[in-house]
C-alpha cells in the first residue's frame, strides 16, 4: 500500500514538474500527507496539463455536518490494486480516461516502528493514479487514488503487501492522454517492478525527515 507521502519544494520536484510539462509550477509542500487529506495531481485535458487539488480517496461524500467532504466510509479507495483496474466497478470506469500523476518527493512505509522515506535515487517520485470529479449541488470536488502493484521480492522486507506504481518520464505522455483508452498497452506497467534505483531512507518520523540510519538502495529491474 501507499499510505503517506511528502512534498517538498526541492530541485528534484522542480525537475519532475518540468518533465510533466508544467515548468514553474510547484505542488504545495506538505509532510506526512494522509489518506483523506487534500493533495495535488497532474491531469491532461483539451491538450493542456493542469495541477489540480483533490481528496486522497476516489470515493468521497459530504460530511454529516455539510461543511466539507470525506472518504466514503464504506470503501477504502485511497489505493487501487493494479490487478483490479479492469474488473472492479470502483476503478474500471476511471481507468480508460481518468489517469493522473502525483508529483511527490517521496512516499512512506513503516517497518515496525521505523519509518522509511522512499524515492528514486536523486529524483522526485511520479506516482500513478486515477482521479474523479464529483458534483455536490453547485460545488465540484476532485478526488484521486494511487495505483499499487503486487509485492516486490526486493521491497517486501519493508512492505510485504504491495509497492506503488512509479512512472518514468517516458511513460508520462501516454499515461496522461485522456483520449488513449487502450489500457492493454499498460500491462507491463502493472507487473510488479522497481523502475529506477530506489532509495529507502530511515528517518526520525514522517514530520522530521532527517536521516536516522543507513540508507538502503534497491536496484531497478
Amino acid at each position: 500500500m501507499c499510505g503517506r507521502y511528502n512534498v517538498t519544494d526541492s530541485p528534484e520536484i522542480r525537475v519532475l514538474m518540468d518533465q510533466l510539462k508544467l515548468p514553474g509550477t510547484v505542488p504545495t509542500p506538505q509532510l506526512n500527507m494522509p489518506p483523506g487529506g487534500v493533495g495535488e495531481f497532474v491531469i491532461e485535458a483539451t491538450g493542456d496539463r493542469y495541477l489540480l487539488k483533490g481528496i486522497w480517496s476516489l470515493l468521497i461524500e459530504r460530511r454529516p455536518t455539510g461543511k466539507s467532504y470525506r472518504p466514503n466510509p464504506k470503501f477504502q479507495t485511497f489505493n487501487a490494486r493494479s490487478d483490479r483496474l479492469t474488473s472492479s466497478p470502483l476503478w474500471k470506469k476511471a481507468y480508460p480516461s481518468k489517469r493522473c500523476i502525483l508529483p511527490v518527493s517521496a512516499f512512506h512505509e513503516w517497518k515496525g516502528k521505523q519509518v522509511y522515506n522512499i524515492h528514486p535515487e536523486n529524483e522526485a517520485t511520479a506516482l500513478a493514479g486515477l482521479w474523479q470529479s464529483w458534483k455536490f449541488k453547485d460545488e465540484t470536488v476532485n478526488s484521486f487514488t494511487v495505483i499499487t502493484l503486487p509485492p516486490h521480492p526486493r521491497f517486501s522486507h519493508i512492505h510485504p503487501k504491495s509497492i506503488p506504481l512509479m512512472l518514468r518520464p517516458s511513460d508520462f505522455d501516454l499515461w496522461l492522454d485522456p483520449e488513449f483508452h487502450q489500457v492493454d498497452a499498460f500491462q507491463n506497467l502493472m507487473k510488479t517492478h522497481i523502475p529506477a534505483p530506489l532509495m529507502c531512507e530511515p528517518v526520525n518520523n514522517p514530520n522530521d525527515l532527517r536521516q536516522a540510519g543507513e540508507v538502503e538502495i534497491l536496484d531497478a529491474d
